[in-house]
């Protein structure tokens, strides 16, 4: 008897603790549903109660409490609620999206004066080792900065490690946005793109071009530490113990590439190992300029189509197409290989802005007198624009800039007794016809 009585009690209890679950996992929902509602609804200060009580009682439920609190205290610049939030998330969601939350966290402070800069550079520094490219993008910039400040003369090796990975998450995200792009302009040029799709080009090609910035940013900042002189005794340095590394090998040759420090025995070195290691089409067309440089031309033209063919993706054949053109002399073979790149990423704004200084440089040289001269750098503009368009995130901004300023005035259109907006053809190897200046 006595034994009964204990399973009938200890089966009363749990129906009990069932139900009294049941009612507080109801209870969270209804609460939750609330909040979000006052969120949605912009109502941020109406909404603090049913959060706090989501805090309290329901931390588990979903990590859109953080998301959405983030937001409450964010737009009522509550920084004790903000903190609470921040810290509750990490606890209950270490997981999920914690570079965007250290990030975003580091934002509110910034914004809002409410740390030092050194406590600021800690937190994006946890959403840095997190996930680089989760970073708000401001946030990827200051804390390169803060980097750069603390072992450019220290540890410049560690310099060069974060701009690799800062520039490999960059990158990765201008491929992205690069897609996204591409797709919805052919809707946009069909006229069959709707009102989200028109408003998602928007927001991509915003993103996208703050990216460029990042990273014209972000070279302008390594280019005074990365110089030849410093890269070289660095990498001889490291080299017997990096030999074997494809990851270190491939930052060193595409540094020094980028310095044009090709002239340095020490690259042929990396490159070759770059290429015994990894096999790779981006080591293979390294070699191939270490071949054009030492006068095998032949050899170069053999290991740069090695490349090309053992290369799938599109994206990247275009940028070994592009870094072919690159290194040509000859201007119209140049253009033609930057053109071969576009028949593989049509949206590559940096083939168009590479055609355009191409033309810029041949300003002096395809004209007969100073009207036909600043014609070119109208075919050139044209170039950057075009940029512009398909690629935001291309930094064509500058070069556009600097070419609108040296296009044919209204005065000089005007004494050459030409008309706004009739057709100009550029002689020499530029051959094209482009539109003479309305202002």
């Amino acid at each position: 008897m006595k034994t009964i009585t204990k399973h009938f009690l200890k089966g009363v209890f749990l129906f009990v603790a069932v139900g009294l679950n049941a009612q507080a996992s109801q209870e969270c929902n209804i609460k939750y549903n609330l909040f979000k509602g006052d969120v949605t609804t912009k109502k941020y200060e109406q909404s603090k109660e049913n959060l706090n009580y989501l805090l309290e009682n329901c931390s588990k439920l979903s990590v859109n409490i953080y998301k959405y609190g983030a937001k409450v205290a964010d737009q009522t610049k509550d920084a004790d609620l903000y903190k609470k939030v921040y810290e509750a998330r990490l606890v209950n969601f270490p997981d999920k999206g914690a570079a965007k939350a250290h990030s975003d966290y580091a934002t509110f402070l910034s914004k809002n004066k409410l740390a030092s800069e050194d406590e600021i550079f800690n937190i994006l520094e946890k959403a840095y080792k997190a996930s680089p490219k989760d970073m708000g993008v401001k946030n990827i910039f200051k804390y390169f900065k803060g980097i750069v400040g603390k072992y450019k003369d220290a540890n410049p090796q560690k310099v060069f490690d974060t701009y690799d990975d800062v520039m490999e998450s960059v990158g990765e995200k201008l491929d992205d946005y690069n897609v996204k792009i591409s797709k919805l302009l052919v809707k946009d040029s069909l006229g069959t793109i709707d009102s989200k799709e028109k408003k998602r080009l928007k927001i991509y090609s915003i993103n996208s071009k703050a990216l460029g910035l990042v990273e014209g940013g972000l070279d302008a900042d390594i280019s005074a530490i990365a110089t030849c002189e410093r890269l070289i005794p660095i990498y001889s340095r490291d080299y017997e113990a990096n030999k074997t590394n494809g990851v270190w090998l491939k930052r060193a040759v595409s540094r020094m590439y980028n310095k044009e420090c090709q002239g340095d025995p020490l690259f042929e070195k990396l490159a070759k190992s770059y290429a015994d290691v990894t096999q790779s089409a981006d080591a293979f067309n390294f070699v191939a300029g270490v071949l054009d440089n030492n006068g095998d031309s032949k050899g170069a033209v053999a290991m740069r189509k090695k490349a090309f063919d053992l290369e799938t993706d599109p994206l990247k054949k275009a940028r070994l197409k592009l870094r072919a053109a690159q290194g040509t002399k000859s201007k119209s073979r140049a253009r033609a290989l930057a053109y071969e790149a576009l028949k593989y990423n049509p949206n590559m704004g940096k083939a168009y802005l590479f055609i355009a200084s191409l033309y810029a440089k041949s300003a002096n040289s395809c004209g007969n007198n100073e009207f036909e001269k600043r014609m070119v750098y109208v075919a050139a503009l044209n170039k950057a624009q075009r940029a512009q368009r398909v690629d935001p995130g291309s930094g064509a901004g500058r070069y556009i800039k600097s070419y609108k300023s040296n296009i044919p005035s209204k005065k000089l259109i005007f004494t050459t007794g030409v008309a706004a907006g009739s057709p100009h053809k550029i002689g020499c190897w530029i051959g094209e016809t482009v539109r003479v200046p309305k202002y």
